[in-house]
């Protein structure tokens, strides 16, 4: 099965990159925003949460009235987003972050068998909750309340309905008066929502291009605009120092400043004046490397009056005139500010998600469903289940209760050295350098805007297919629904800290002092590790990697699939259509054997 080569994957991330960019600063890509018309000129474009969809969309979102996702006055109080068809919609705040988390909760029906301990589903990287809930009919977190679990989606932060920003508004027991396409048409069940307050990612698109003035009768001998875009310079300049000390410590976003100082030289048409400039970006790279005060303040205050005098005296000095350096310089400015913006905005990794937010959620649900022993039970899938095995490691290697009665990981390793992972593609990528030139890569975006023309040969996303199902394991809607739903924006960081599961130790800690696999010997929680036969993305030898780490009497493993047929890829353990009949029994048996309450 041919992969996607690593050359073909920089492309799409380029793309990606300059589409996020172009559209806006800081802005995640709606996760739940239909996909444009296939032919559309603008091939990353990607359309503002509050406009509606285009009336050519081949498929429609189900949530029109939903004007943005994480907007308090978009929606009623009360009322959640039609988009969310769970039976309620709960925030879990995430101490000492603005972070609110969105968990999507489903109520076991009176008749169902009666359950100890919630159900936690933990879905994977850049995904949100659509995945576990594609439609009444093909919905893994339905089909586990049915079966007497009370059950949350945990969307981690950055991901779908999360939201970030000042502090929730109150919570609200009113009836769901938006359509809830995952409820039968019987149901009275009634709404729990805290409606999220203003998000960040609701911005216009935004053109980042340096405008060229084409009317050169202009003579520039004003230099009115000079002091405006003196201050406009400090500002991105003081805004680089803090991301400087706050960011990163080993100075990687060395690489952003010099490429901005490389497109200030650009605008100085006398070589002459090329020296000093350079002396003065040399002096304020080192002053934003220092902790910011007001003094380095002043410092680079003056240091950028100072440049701009310098592009001023080389407009003087030469015939003909540069004409528009003023406007290209302040639009070189924005456009560095944008990637600023954007790195801030993404500036989370993996370890966020395992110390902050998976113990935030598990907090909420126990306060919401509680339990004679506090204690969860949980799912994760892809990223997620390397989650779960990442937080019962650090529990065993700290002497700490993971406060989970039984784990269930689904196509998830944290270690994949010796498999044939098609993620290995990303370890060329790996170079934080590299990456920190694409922050955050708009994985919906990129998905929603070129799947529609690109899902079939020769292109190179129609490989898509394969890497998320095996064929005939879905119905063609589904997927597609799948693929321009489910996936949102990833911070670079969180995929760089990923890529350490393809290195020898596997996965480790953002510091590398913490590696997860040497701990597994040392967990006390009873673990369920599944595998898809034809999974590209975790093949079985990752997940038995991980396995085989684990106390033989705590840990049961299975792969699914057959030589003549059915087979399973990365997804089908979840969404295949024989997943209901094959996987989800093994898993419901294995969750009702450990929903004991522990003594």
């Amino acid at each position: 099965m041919p992969l996607l080569h690593g050359a073909n994957l920089r492309l799409l991330l380029a793309g990606a990159a300059v589409a996020h960019l172009s559209s806006s600063p800081i802005a995640r890509a709606s996760p739940y925003a239909p996909p444009p018309p296939p032919l559309r000129l603008r091939a990353f474009a990607s359309y503002s949460a509050s406009q509606p969809p285009p009336p050519s969309s081949p498929s429609p979102s189900p949530s029109r009235a939903l004007a943005s996702a994480g907007s308090a006055c978009d929606c009623e109080q009360g009322a959640k987003p039609a988009i969310c068809t769970a039976d309620e919609l709960h925030y879990a705040p995430v101490p000492g972050t603005e972070w609110r988390l969105a968990l999507w909760r489903y109520r076991p029906p009176p008749e169902a068998p009666k359950r100890n301990h919630p159900l936690m589903l933990l879905s994977g990287v850049a995904t949100n909750a659509i995945g576990f809930d594609l439609s009444p009919g093909a919905s893994f977190a339905r089909h586990m309340s049915m079966q007497g679990f009370d059950t949350w989606i945990v969307e981690l932060r950055g991901a779908g309905l999360s939201t970030r920003g000042s502090e929730l508004a109150a919570t609200s027991n009113k009836p769901d008066t938006s359509s809830n396409l995952g409820l039968e048409k019987n149901s009275t069940q009634k709404v729990n929502v805290v409606a999220p307050a203003k998000d960040m990612s609701t911005y216009e698109p935004q053109n980042s291009e340096v405008p060229v003035l084409p009317d050169r009768s202009m003579v520039e001998t004003n230099t009115s605009e000079e002091p405006q875009l003196v201050t406009q310079l400090t500002n991105a300049l003081e805004q680089l120092g803090v991301t400087f000390s706050g960011y990163v410590k080993d100075s990687q976003l060395k690489n952003i400043t010099d490429s901005f100082f490389d497109r200030v030289t650009e605008l100085v048409p006398d070589a002459s004046l090329t020296s000093s400039l350079e002396e003065v970006a040399d002096k304020i790279i080192g002053l934003i490397e220092l902790p910011q005060t007001s003094a380095i303040s002043d410092q680079i205050s003056q240091l950028s009056q100072r440049l701009v005098k310098i592009l001023g005296e080389g407009q003087q000095n030469v015939s003909p005139r540069l004409f528009g350096w003023q406007e290209r310089l302040s639009a070189t400015i924005e456009d560095f500010q944008k990637q600023l913006e954007l790195i801030i905005s993404y500036d989370w990794d993996f370890d966020h998600y395992l110390e902050e937010d998976v113990p935030a959620a598990i907090d909420y649900i126990k306060q919401q469903s509680a339990t004679k022993d506090g204690k969860l039970l949980a799912i994760g899938h892809s990223m997620g289940g390397i989650l779960l095995y990442a937080m019962v490691s650090k529990c065993g290697f700290e002497g700490a209760d993971p406060e989970l009665a039984a784990i269930v990981t689904l196509a998830s390793s944290v270690d994949y050295t010796t498999s044939n992972s098609s993620l290995k593609m990303l370890v060329p990528l790996a170079d934080p350098a590299e990456m920190l030139r694409v922050p955050a890569v708009p994985l919906g975006t990129l998905l929603s805007t070129t799947y529609p023309i690109s899902s079939r040969a020769p292109y190179i996303l129609s490989l898509l297919r394969s890497q998320i199902s095996s064929k005939d394991m879905m119905d063609p809607e589904l997927l597609s629904k799948l693929i321009l739903n489910n996936f949102c924006t990833v911070p670079a960081k969180v995929l760089l800290q990923l890529t350490t599961a393809f290195r020898d130790g596997g996965l480790r800690n953002r510091t590398g002092t913490l590696f997860f696999k040497e701990h597994l010997r040392k967990i006390k929680v009873p673990v369920l590790a599944l595998a898809g036969d034809e999974d590209l993305i975790c093949p079985p030898e990752a997940v038995y990697e991980t396995v085989k780490l684990i106390p033989k009497h705590l840990v049961t493993y299975k792969v699914f699939g057959q030589p003549e047929g059915p087979h399973y890829a990365h997804y089908d353990l979840v969404g295949g259509r024989k997943a209901i009949h094959e996987v989800y029994p093994c898993i419901i048996e294995f969750l009702s054997q450990h929903d004991k309450v522990s003594s």
